[in-house]
């Protein structure tokens, strides 16, 4: 849509707008100031305006009226105005939305693709699911999507957390923790967990002695909370007291959890 054919038409449409307040004494100062261009340049236009009919003058100083024709103007100019501004306010919504996916295979702008959650990940595919998108930008099997005009539901089970609990370095720490307990629960058969956070230098220690990889250690209540959303699995190492923030936690977001207590 073209707003402003040529330049300067959207000056005499502010000069326009500006006559048609008809506010008292209206001196070309006045516009010259509010709209931020010479007294010269806001002389021209009124003369222009004027000779095009949209303005009239008397001999009196400061003394303009805007015409019939010159209040038409105004108003389908502030609609094409309004349009175009909607027409943009549209396209940065879209781009607002945007929403990053990892391509199952390779897929081209304007595809609408379907969405799945795998381990806590977001995947684009050709496989129908319950919900869906459009693909903004060109991407490659396994590389990163653009997506947008997301729709329907991500079907999606919360996952479950498993905090161990270990004594304090006043009752022991990682020297009175049963090892051989927390290496069961860890490699429990029956219990899977994708994601290990750690909260504490006990349970650093403790860890280390397992050689188990925690894949978190700051703002651990916030990252298991994030992660089990997204169906994933947790093992947290909590230390004394750090179990009831984790605990709260949980209980705001509604993730179901178990407490192992493994001090010896």
């Amino acid at each position: 849509m073209k707003v402003f054919k040529k330049k300067g038409e959207f000056t005499r449409l502010q000069i326009l707008a500006e006559i048609a307040k008809q506010e008292p004494h209206l001196r070309q100062k006045d516009i010259a100031d509010k709209l931020g261009i010479t007294i010269q340049a806001v002389s021209e236009n009124i003369k222009s305006l004027t000779d095009d009919g949209f303005v009239e003058t008397s001999k009196r100083p400061a003394n303009y009226r805007i015409t019939k024709r010159g209040i038409e103007i105004v108003k389908n100019e502030a609609m094409n105005l309004k349009k175009y501004a909607d027409q943009v306010l549209d396209t940065m919504n879209t781009y607002k939305s945007i929403w990053p996916a990892i391509a199952r295979e390779e897929l081209n702008s304007g595809d609408e693709i379907w969405l799945e959650m795998d381990e806590g990940t977001l995947y684009a595919t050709s496989h129908k699911t319950s919900a869906y998108a459009e693909v903004l930008n060109n991407a490659k099997k396994g590389e990163d999507v653009a997506l947008i005009k997301l729709g329907g539901i991500i079907k999606l089970e919360s996952g479950y957390v498993v905090i161990i609990k270990l004594p304090t370095i006043n009752h022991g720490g990682s020297r009175a923790s049963d090892l051989k307990k927390i290496e069961k629960i860890y490699f429990d058969d029956q219990r899977k967990f994708d994601r290990v956070g750690i909260m504490g230098t006990v349970s650093r220690a403790v860890t280390n002695k397992l050689d188990i990889q925690a894949d978190f250690e700051f703002a651990t209540p916030q990252a298991t909370v994030a992660a089990a959303k997204r169906g994933l699995n947790v093992l947290v190492f909590a230390v004394g007291k750090m179990t009831n923030t984790i605990i709260r936690k949980l209980e705001n977001e509604g993730i179901n959890y178990v407490i192992e207590d493994v001090k010896k």
